[in-house]
């Protein structure tokens, strides 16, 4: 089964079940499901279907293909997909408020549409909503220790992933924010998720702490892979591919790994962080920050670093001495992470 195959298989199950997490409100609660579902991509500002862009839904379907690969039944497994990606989805609503950005997934964000307060009961709702998909373990036959264990890995993972904003949210106005710190930012922000997308599915499959500790690993990896090559996109990827101008994350003066490796080379760094000490940067302020990224060789560093995330998590794969077509879709799903332009 190829990577292609997997997403034609697992996406409409998937769907399925997040469009069963959000059945039909009563009436005076239409608007507000209405909302959620837009931010999902199914319906457009008047409430009307549409087949807008919903996400890549990276993590349920890590969740189903670690499931597979353990040895489980990766239906049993749906209602985890269904609350890592709610509650993904929750984080998105929230970061969008907290970054004032009016886009995402090329259309105006939740908060920019309806308001800030609106779009806050929106997070809330979906962060709500993710907890209730996950009870659906019980109905799809999980014993009840391991519904409770996976609970605690979801409840977790959120709290991470909250830690995780907060570090960046602190980093705004900093310019001495360290490698160490960054990776700690993302390993709650980002990483996390991802680890316990791979952890909830091998928990369903199997009661081998050490088997599911390497998906975890694997997981972890993974996403800390994915976020350094955001990262790298935010800068140097193409406009007609990502949707965003290049040079987009200089633009919003972003802290991202490219910025925060510049920041630390002392001759170098001094004129980058008085590019960023500006209110509001120029296109010539942002050429002269390109300029520098290059001279240091930001883009390198970065590239590098992702690549090595990339072999860590491979290693956590091959540490669970299984070899199946799940398996080697998880494989390809680390590639594709690690060598997209999107």
């Amino acid at each position: 089964m190829s990577l292609q195959s997997a997403f034609e298989r697992y996406l409409p199950l998937i769907e399925a079940e997040l469009r069963q997490a959000l059945a039909t409100p009563p009436p005076p609660l239409a608007p507000f499901y209405g909302m959620v579902r837009y931010h999902l991509g199914w319906v457009d500002e008047g409430f009307s279907p549409i087949e807008a862009q919903g996400g890549k839904r990276l993590r349920p379907l890590l969740c189903l293909l670690a499931c597979e690969a353990a040895g489980g039944d990766p239906k049993q497994a749906l209602p985890a997909a269904a609350a890592v990606e709610l509650v993904h989805n929750f984080s998105l609503v929230h970061d969008d408020i907290e970054d004032a950005s009016p886009f995402r997934r090329h259309r105006p964000a939740v908060w920019k549409v309806w308001g800030v307060p609106q779009a806050i009961n929106v997070g809330d709702g979906l962060f709500a909503l993710a907890h209730l998909a996950l009870q659906g373990l019980a109905e799809q036959g999980v014993s009840a220790s391991r519904a409770l264990a996976a609970f605690e890995v979801f409840d977790r993972a959120c709290l991470a992933l909250t830690e995780g904003q907060y570090l960046d949210l602190s980093f705004e106005e900093r310019l001495d924010v360290t490698v160490e710190e960054y990776l700690q930012m993302i390993r709650g922000k980002t990483a996390t998720l991802f680890a316990a997308s791979a952890h909830l599915g091998a928990l369903v499959a199997s009661d081998d702490p050490e088997l599911i500790a390497h998906y975890h690993s694997f997981g972890e990896n993974l996403g800390l892979a994915f976020q350094i090559v955001d990262d790298i996109l935010g800068i140097w990827g193409e406009e007609s591919v990502t949707g965003k101008p290049v040079a987009d994350d200089i633009r919003q003066k972003k802290k991202s790994l490219p910025i925060i490796y510049a920041l630390r080379q002392k001759a170098k760094g001094q004129g980058l962080g008085e590019i960023y000490s500006k209110d509001v940067l120029t296109d010539e302020d942002v050429r002269r920050a390109m300029a520098i990224l290059d001279e240091v060789g930001a883009r390198q560093y970065t590239e590098r670093l992702a690549r090595d995330y990339h072999r860590r998590a491979l290693a956590e794969l091959e540490a669970t001495g299984l070899e199946n077509e799940a398996q080697a879709d998880l494989r390809g799903l680390a590639a594709f992470l690690i060598e997209r332009a999107y």
